[in-house]
């Protein structure tokens, strides 16, 4: 007799859907003849070209973000409504709001395997949240952090959340995807505009304050003096990119630091650059700092607590966050490296990512933390 297939809700606050969504790899970590999967997103649709989820079944709510604010209880209403109809034997959630709603609705529901995930850090800072997770929190859940950090900030923060019933599952990207994406380095940087013989520091990410693009810009022109060829080279695009450019021309930077704006899969130029920086203030999921390693390439970044445990473990250098000076002086550091030493220093990162973030481990990881919770057989007959 054929085994019964569990019934899998993973849900979303927004739609946000590209190649390297971790919810997306979640599902392609749950094998189709065990696990019927459908995925759900509180806010947003997919709108004409736009990827859909792999998931069999997808189910836009189109609530507003007003609606999902508050007491949500038109939300929550429709969610409920939704999850009693489909009898779900597990659900994952991802992000303080959908695990929010979930486990208040889990109260009525009684879905037997829950999982919520948490991507960035200070998520139950707040007293009332703190509060009534203590008080919503059941045998049926497992809290996942995506990093150590985000992990250790659960357990720490006096919400309920223990090592039993909280787990650390890293972040990951699909490095053989991200390896055949990228281009050879001459091309990527021809198709940039980069000069061949440049040594090009460089970084990927919003042009927003919370990146510390502006902490990177000035600590660039601390150096930029000892080693000519030198070239900073930053792509993405946001609200910060006009305090960059007047910074570019106060510091006499022009032709040597490059806004090259927002790039489809950006992924795919990354072996155009000599070092990989990330000076953020702030991250929760520091994805693009994976996705430097996985060009090979030496990595810089700042101190936060989400950036710091990898870049420990990775041989990565590291500086004191917002600190201009701090990360001149891994800039130099960098460029006094031999040619052999920095081709090592990469390798060093490039193994670590195989090591601790890998997507196949990162699969392998919520579909035995779903098994685990489903032990006890699917739902009964009520």
């Amino acid at each position: 007799m054929s085994q019964r297939r569990f019934k899998v809700l993973q849900l979303q606050n927004r739609y946000n859907v590209n190649a390297s969504d971790l919810a997306e790899q979640v599902i392609q970590g749950l094998p189709a003849e065990r696990f019927e999967v459908a995925t759900a997103f509180l806010r947003g649709r997919p709108g004409p070209g736009e990827p859909e989820s792999r998931a069999p079944r997808s189910i836009y709510f189109g609530f507003s973000q007003g609606a999902t604010k508050g007491l949500r209880l038109r939300a929550l209403w429709a969610l409920f409504r939704h999850c009693r109809a489909e009898r779900y034997d597990a659900v994952i959630a991802h992000r303080f709001k959908p695990i929010n709603m979930l486990m208040l609705l889990n109260r009525w529901l009684k879905v037997p395997a829950c999982i919520g995930v948490l991507h960035g850090l200070g998520e139950y800072d707040r007293a009332y949240r703190r509060w009534e997770m203590r008080r919503l929190l059941t045998s049926a859940w497992r809290l996942v952090g995506v990093s150590r950090a985000v992990r250790d900030d659960l357990v720490n923060c006096g919400a309920g959340f223990t090592a039993s019933n909280t787990r650390q599952i890293n972040n990951a990207i699909d490095i053989v995807r991200a390896e055949k994406l990228q281009h050879p380095r001459q091309q990527a940087r021809e198709l940039l505009g980069l000069p061949a013989a440049a040594f090009v520091f460089g970084t990927i990410g919003r042009l927003v304050p919370v990146k510390g693009h502006i902490h990177l810009l000035e600590a660039f022109a601390a150096v930029k003096d000892e080693q000519p060829a030198a070239m900073l080279a930053i792509i993405g695009e946001g609200r910060s990119r006009v305090e960059l450019e007047a910074a570019i021309a106060w510091h006499g930077l022009q032709g040597r630091v490059l806004l090259l704006g927002a790039k489809d899969d950006a992924l795919q130029y990354v072996r155009a650059f000599d070092v990989f920086v990330m000076p953020s203030l702030s991250e929760g999921l520091p994805l693009a700092l994976l996705e430097g390693m996985s060009g090979h390439l030496p990595v810089i970044g700042s101190d936060i607590d989400s950036l710091r445990p990898i870049l420990e473990d990775c041989g990565g250098r590291i500086f004191p966050v917002g600190q201009p000076q701090g990360l001149a002086e891994q800039l130099r550091a960098v460029l006094t490296l031999s040619p052999e030493a920095r081709t090592a220093e990469g390798e060093r990162a490039y193994a670590y990512l195989c090591r601790a973030h890998a997507v196949e481990d990162f699969r392998q990881q919520y579909r035995e933390l779903l098994e685990e919770l489903l032990a006890g057989g699917p739902r009964g007959t009520p």
